[in-house]
């Protein structure tokens, strides 16, 4: 797909932009140089000048308001030379004068040369010619120029000689596509669905996380329709000035229309596609409630115009749309573009490992297995910063290792070698990473640890380790979440033991903690005292814990007492049995802290053959 160009107008362009050359020229040379269009003549001190005339060395004098010029006494009767001075008001000036038998006199009226009242008249309108097409650049272009503020601004993508996007380009959303497939059909033969009465949908949503390829599978639709793709954020819409929003939305549909069949795209339709019945700001924003007023029109004026434009919208914050716009008629498909499972991120990967070159090494379905919650994007840069690695280290193709550095610099993110921590900060930091290791190891549902370090990474993270699941997992259970809990205590409880004291490098592993004990009393029902209530008000987003938060709803003191409590009960048990653990395997914490402390960094089959040895507590099963 090619981006089709709007008609320009040259000539008128160049015209504006040599009038602005000439305009800025004149305005240099006066600036500049000031005697290019006048004669100057040498100023001196208006002390001077007295000092001039009481010596009797002045002949004549101009006094003018704003100078004096004055000619001196020459000799042998020829002319002295002629000076200026800036005035000052003397009263007594003129008496000097006359005593010292000076002639003086009011300048003559200004006699202009034809050059300099021409200037006069045409530098004028040059200048406001320059101010114009200022504006009119600003405006987009063309003979409307500024005028055409309400305008649409939308891209228009036409079927040209560059590669077009298909679905072949998109993978990790099979479920996506298959709904998308219809769509394309119905560009392609519009016959075959209209002779048996069918209505193809005036609208598709498409609905996901951030980075999902919500984007790419619109242009994916384009481009294997072959039909004219209109592209715009939804921001774009709303402008300072009234009434610019729903121009442009009118603008944007008599295009499509005249383009027919075609495809429109809106990103981020919730910029204007907001509630509104919703309270805060928005809700009073009347421009952004014509211009969804307006969407609404036209996509409902389809309908008497039989055109084949079909409306493609994306967002991630689908609770927070108007329902005018999700009802029949208007956006009847809702497609869900989630985050790919294991089979989708190795066929992402395959994708954009083909602009790479790989080496023999390279097991692109591990990598798709340690990468569990990535979204297309996140893989695509995934690739990149492998890419970035393997040329940082000289090498002549992206290696394993490189990848596997990749994945830990994205999800802990850089190594800071700067940071030096002292002998008692390391190994305070060691015990607490091992016990972290030792606790998730028993603790079912917690993953699998893979790695521990304590290299300082990210902005905060003194050392780590790294769990990754075995498998896509979609629910957990409460004895799962229980024992995650007891994981981030892990590193709390090991400092207790070992130290007899805590750091704040808990703080963190703290808050995770406690927000996953009152997810469980608030929002899951998993409280024996409470039972199967939600004390959150709000629904959950499909973004999992990246959605926007929700408040606790207004309850009792004594509810609020009783909640407090719960969450406390549950911290607790998942540190006891963090402490049990860790106190029953005490000498192999001493024996992988020792090595840790030597080598930085416990991988591979080094730590799976130290973590086997971890021996379990018969209480904790019973304590779940």
């Amino acid at each position: 797909m090619a981006i089709k160009d709007q008609p320009q107008t040259p000539r008128f362009r160049q015209i504006g932009n040599i009038l602005l050359l000439l305009s800025g020229l004149f305005l240099l040379a006066n600036l500049f140089l000031p005697g290019l269009f006048g004669p100057q003549t040498p100023r001196v001190p208006y002390s001077l000048f007295i000092h001039q005339v009481e010596e009797q060395e002045v002949e004549r004098a101009l006094l003018g308001q704003n100078e004096i010029r004055y000619q001196l006494k020459g000799q042998d009767s020829q002319l002295g030379q002629v000076l200026s001075t800036t005035p000052i008001f003397d009263l007594e000036l003129p008496k000097l004068l006359e005593q010292k038998g000076v002639e003086f006199a009011a300048p003559p009226p200004p006699k202009n040369g034809w050059f300099t009242s021409l200037l006069g008249w045409v530098i004028p309108p040059l200048i406001f010619i320059a101010i114009w097409q200022f504006f009119v650049n600003r405006g987009g272009g063309g003979p409307q120029g500024a005028l055409s503020i309400g305008k649409s601004k939308a891209k228009v993508y036409v079927e040209g000689e560059s590669a077009k996007i298909t679905f072949a380009d998109v993978a990790g959303v099979e479920e996506a596509k298959t709904e998308l497939v219809e769509i394309v059909d119905f560009l392609k033969t519009p016959g075959r669905f209209t002779q048996l009465g069918a209505r193809i949908p005036k609208g598709v949503l498409l609905i996901g996380p951030p980075g999902t390829g919500k984007t790419l599978l619109a242009k994916a639709v384009a481009g294997e329709a072959g039909v004219p793709f209109f592209s715009i954020s939804g921001s774009e819409f709303v402008e300072l000035f009234v009434g610019v929003g729903s121009a442009r939305v009118r603008d944007l549909f008599e295009q499509a229309k005249k383009q027919a069949p075609c495809i429109i795209f809106i990103d981020e339709l919730d910029a204007i596609g907001k509630s509104r019945s919703s309270g805060g700001f928005y809700g009073g924003n009347d421009e952004r409630e014509q211009t969804l007023n307006q969407l609404l029109t036209e996509m409902d004026g389809f309908a008497a115009g039989n055109t084949t434009v079909i409306v493609l919208a994306a967002t991630n914050r689908p609770e927070s749309l108007d329902p005018a716009l999700l009802r029949p008629g208007r956006f009847d498909r809702q497609v869900l573009v989630d985050r790919p499972d294991l089979a989708g991120r190795e066929a992402i990967l395959k994708i954009h490992a083909q602009k790479v070159k790989l080496g023999d090494d390279v097991n692109l379905k591990a990598i798709a297995t340690r990468t569990p919650g990535f979204a297309g994007a996140d893989l695509a840069n995934l690739i990149n910063e492998g890419a970035l690695l393997a040329a940082r280290n000289r090498r002549d193709a992206v290696a394993q290792a490189d990848l596997a550095e990749a994945i830990e610099r994205v999800v802990a993110g850089l190594e800071k070698k700067s940071r030096v921590l002292n002998e008692k900060e390391k190994k305070i930091v060691a015990y607490h990473e091992v016990g972290h290791a030792l606790v998730g190891y028993l603790m079912p549902g917690s993953g699998k640890v893979e790695k521990i370090s304590i290299i300082p990474r990210g902005m905060a993270a003194l050392g780590y380790t790294l769990k990754l699941p075995t498998e896509d997992r979609f629910l957990m259970d409460e004895a799962e979440i229980r024992g995650e809990i007891a994981t981030l205590l892990g590193g709390r409880s090991s400092e207790e033991i070992v130290f007899g004291s805590i750091t704040t490098g808990a703080s963190n592993d703290l808050q995770r903690a406690t927000d996953l004990a009152e997810r469980m009393v608030m929002t899951y029902g998993m409280s024996k005292i409470l039972g199967p209530l939600a004390y959150e008000k709000g629904q959950q987003s499909f973004l999992g814990d990246g959605g926007m938060p929700n408040s606790r709803r207004t309850v009792s003191d004594e509810t609020a007492e009783a909640i407090d409590r719960e969450v406390k009960e549950i911290v607790d048990i998942a540190h006891q049995q963090a402490l049990d653990i860790l106190k029953l395997n005490r000498d192999l914490l001493e024996t992988i802290s020792i090595k840790l402390l030597e080598t930085e960094v416990i991988e591979g089959e080094e730590l799976y053959g130290l973590l086997a040895q971890v021996k379990p507590v018969d209480k904790v099963a019973a304590a779940v």
